[in-house]
């Protein structure tokens, strides 16, 4: 089972660098035959992925998502879940791509990330209903995040051709402003509630498991920030009416904090010793 398991990780991750690659050629070259392509390998990518996915929860009888090989894992696995769920419903040209650019790099770093079991001296405190959901959640907050932040993307992109006046053939494939914009809200609208979720179940496991509450923890302030980006986000949108180019750069800085919270201060915590 572990070799089956490790030659489709492998497999995966070519199929994922050509499918990524189709698609960047398709953004520079406009091809139709290789947007396909890439598609129908993105395709099998997430076949391949939930394999695997399902593999490993057999392995070790629980869901995969705990260790932070897991997390990078199912993280990507939601992003290409996410893009061609999207794709499917709302056709939205290099949506796809700018998505799995981040898809393949959130997966390239699961290749340097120890992809062993939870150790055992921790095993009963880690292996719990509540911080598989806490977990859950989050990493679906963040992979809602970033489909927002593609979307911002396409925004920014478009935004620039017009004023630059390139009215080529990349810029006819680009939905209008006003559909970007709106999938990029509605995405958020599912991210913030699911990231508040998770911080509270967060904090209601740590209050029963570990007795204490971990407030100054740079994981649990960085969420915050996250949090708070987010719903200022949502504020300025829903209360303010606001649209256009800054709330496009509003939610870009959004996910960047999303990124810095995921990565960077996963070195500095002390509490979060496993994940997210």
């Amino acid at each position: 089972m572990v070799a089956a398991a490790n030659a489709i990780y492998v497999v995966t991750i070519v199929l994922y660098s050509l499918s990524v690659f189709g698609y960047f050629f398709d953004f520079m070259q406009t091809s139709r035959k290789v947007n396909r392509i890439a598609f129908w390998l993105l395709s099998i990518v997430w076949v391949l992925q939930t394999v695997f996915f399902v593999i490993r929860a057999l392995q070790y009888d629980r869901l995969p998502v705990i260790t932070p090989f897991e997390g990078l894992f199912f993280y990507a696995w939601l992003l290409v879940t996410l893009s061609l769920i999207i794709n499917w419903f709302f056709k939205v040209d290099f949506f796809v791509f700018f998505t799995n650019v981040v898809g393949f790099i959130i997966m390239a770093f699961s290749l340097v990330t120890p992809d062993g079991d939870v150790p055992v001296e921790l095993n009963d405190l880690l292996i719990s209903e509540l911080l598989v959901i806490h977990v859950t959640l989050i990493l679906l907050s963040y992979a809602a995040f970033t489909t927002s932040f593609a979307f911002s993307a396409m925004y920014l992109l478009q935004h620039q051709l017009l004023k630059r006046k390139q009215y080529g053939k990349k810029l006819l494939r680009l939905d209008n402003l006003s559909k970007v914009e709106r999938l990029s809200f509605l995405v958020t609208t599912i991210g913030v509630p699911c990231m508040l979720l998770g911080l509270i179940l967060g904090f209601v496991w740590a209050s029963i498991q570990l007795g204490t509450l971990p407030w100054l923890d740079a994981k649990v302030i960085g969420s915050a920030a996250v949090l708070i980006m987010y719903s200022v986000y949502l504020y300025l949108w829903v209360v303010k009416q606001q649209r256009g180019y800054n709330m496009a750069l509003v939610n870009t800085a959004g996910f960047l904090l999303v990124f810095i919270n995921y990565f960077l201060s996963g070195e500095l915590t002390e509490f979060h010793f496993w994940n997210v």
